[in-house]
């Protein structure tokens, strides 16, 4: 880049770039827009929208908000604060239009098999202009069913930010934006320890130890509860703490997993790094508008990093490809990422990875020439993020305990080797006996206040984990107005927990209604929890109108909660005399009260 006398510090402008994310990919986008904002001389701080202080937000002058979605339309938690913040009532309409005026952009994450696709995304640039500020660019919506991901939608609308941004504030005189074509700085610097810091230093502490959400568990039980001989492999796992632990029904077990120790040495060799894996290196965050993974030590090995924090087998996302091509010299091997990084190439790097869902590892065995700076490693991998699974029990039944019910995640694409989930993989191999650290957070899902409120609820598949944790939780209570709604396959190879749902039922604890997909006679209609609901028709209303029940659904979200909801407005149409609007509308106004939760993942 040229330039004047200035240096580019001199130069640069700031932006706040806020992030909100359950699993990770809001901040991925967060790091990839600093990085471009970057190239025209704007310093970037990339803050968590949970770390921020709120109350500077009116003292802010640009703000770029990227922000994902969670269950069905709803903020990631981090982002609550703010939103509740936003939508106070007293708040004025110019808030945000008086000196300094905010000026702001949205890039919004979903999933258009939901229903409310980029739901907060939307609602929050409606907000915003609602209170005084001013939107610069046409919000971006990325979408995880696009081939690409939420690539698909982010490059191009970088490319109008960055527009937008040169056209609002143009590069000062003899200067220019950087190319992407030169390699960004590093966001660490890795110093090797001297002996008496690697010994004074104690690596071998836990950071989350450090923190107060994460406890110190034992695994007791690890057992599958599908058929040995079913096509999906589901375990149930036990863990128990030595110490008082409180969660509510509905809360969030997490889960650090760890990469296959085998995988990790392949990979150090294959990098040439494996005679000085295990050396110590001090960690220095130097590029601080890229972020780093959470509850990372300041003092580590390549081997701990790439077994911790560094995710081998994830599908890499094409920033990737752009980094190989960096730090390869082989011709024929940079002329292929060429294409792939090319907007031209977009269908061919799905077929090459996206499609068959080729790995990180997969990739660099067959780019052979990539020599990656081991200072570049938070940038070139994608980070080894915790997993988030519905805690399927209640305190008051297992003090001390959490349970969990986990689907072992295995698929085959046209590559030789299954797909295999990174964490559940790690799971399902752990042995009774072992410790780790698991977080509890807390979830989307509450129960009434009263106990004799009824409750139903919709749970098919592993989606029954947190509707256990309720129904638990409320037996405990002495109550007994519980209705479950399960789905599977097969009544003898996958109804997860029915052993206890029998128990529950002869006390008179429990209505248990079962669909059976599979189990009916070839060529007779398959059944599912939305055709019970609509046989149940008469008392689901009774339930809802007359016992004013409360409705929660968990599961796949593909078309199931859509299915469910639409049974439970057919109660309402053909049983309460309304309309066919009118009961959609009944439906929502659930929703919007607080009487109809969703927990559904993609």
């Amino acid at each position: 880049m040229a330039s004047t006398s200035k240096s580019t510090e001199d130069l640069s402008r700031s932006l706040l770039i806020l992030y909100a994310t359950e699993t990770g990919t809001a901040q991925d986008a967060a790091d990839q827009i600093a990085r471009q904002c970057r190239r025209i001389l704007y310093g970037c701080r990339v803050m968590s929208m949970d770390t921020y202080a709120l109350e500077e937000l009116t003292n802010e002058e640009l703000v770029i908000f990227v922000v994902s979605t969670t269950g069905s339309g709803t903020e990631p938690r981090s982002m609550t604060p703010l939103w509740n913040m936003l939508l106070n009532s007293s708040l004025p309409s110019d808030l945000f239009s008086e000196d300094p005026l905010l000026e702001f952009a949205v890039f919004a994450l979903g999933d258009s098999s939901y229903e409310k696709f980029c739901w907060p995304g939307k609602l929050l640039s409606r907000r915003m202009e609602d209170l005084g500020a001013r939107q610069i660019c046409e919000r971006g919506e990325g979408d995880e069913q696009h081939q690409l991901g939420i690539d698909g939608a982010l490059q191009s609308w970088m490319e109008k930010l960055i527009a937008t941004l040169l056209q609002l504030n143009p590069l000062p005189a003899g200067t220019s934006i950087i190319p992407n074509e030169k390699i960004p700085p590093p966001r660490i610097s890795l110093q090797k320890t001297t002996p008496g810091e690697a010994t004074t230093s104690d690596t071998r502490v836990d950071p989350l130890s450090q923190d107060d959400s994460y406890f110190l568990a034992t695994l007791t039980k690890n057992e599958r509860i599908t058929a040995a001989d079913w096509y999906q492999h589901v375990r149930h796992l036990e863990f128990d703490f030595d110490e008082d632990i409180s969660y509510r029904p509905g809360d969030i077990a997490v889960i650090h997993p760890e990469a296959s120790p085998a995988d990790v040495e392949t990979f150090l060799t294959r990098m040439g790094w494996g005679n000085f894996a295990d050396d110590t290196f001090v960690i220095q965050h130097t590029l601080t508008d890229q972020s780093l993974p959470d509850h990372l030590p300041t003092i580590s090995t390549l081997r701990t990093l790439f077994t911790r924090y560094l995710d081998l087998n994830a599908v890499p996302r094409r920033n990737f490809f752009q980094y190989l091509r960096y730090f390869n010299d082989d011709e024929l091997e940079r002329e292929k990422l060429d294409d792939f990084i090319s907007l031209e190439g977009a269908d061919e790097l799905y077929e090459y990875c996206y499609r068959v869902r080729r790995t990180v590892l997969e990739v660099l065995e067959e780019f052979r020439n990539v020599h990656i700076p081991k200072e570049y490693v938070f940038d070139v991998f994608p980070f080894l993020r915790p997993r988030q699974f519905s805690i399927s029990s209640s305190v008051q039944r297992h003090e001390r305990q959490i349970h969990l019910c986990v689907a072992i995640v295995k698929y085959r694409t046209k590559l030789k080797i299954p797909r295999r989930g990174t964490c559940t993989s790690y799971l399902a191999v752990l042995q009774p006996g072992v410790q780790l650290r698991v977080g509890i957070r807390q979830g989307l899902l509450r129960l009434p206040e009263g106990q004799d409120r009824p409750l139903i609820c919709v749970g098919p598949g592993t989606g029954i984990a947190p509707m256990r944790s309720l129904i638990e939780e409320r037996i405990s209570n002495k109550s007994s107005e519980n209705t479950l709604y399960f789905g599977c396959r097969s009544s003898s190879k996958d109804q997860h927990y029915s052993t206890e749902w029998a128990q529950f039922v002869e006390r008179d604890k429990l209505t248990y209604r079962t669909a059976f997909s599979r189990d009916g006679p070839e060529g007779t209609p398959r059944i599912y929890v939305q055709d019970l609901i609509r046989e149940d028709s008469e008392r689901i209303w009774d339930l809802l109108d007359s016992r004013d029940a409360w409705v929660y659904i968990s599961g796949s979200s593909n078309k199931m909660p859509t299915a469910v909801k639409e049974a439970l407005a057919y109660a309402v149409e053909t049983n309460g005399n309304r309309s066919h609007a009118e009961a959609k509308e009944y439906v929502e106004e659930m929703i919007r009260s607080n009487r109809l939760f969703e927990e559904c993942w993609s």
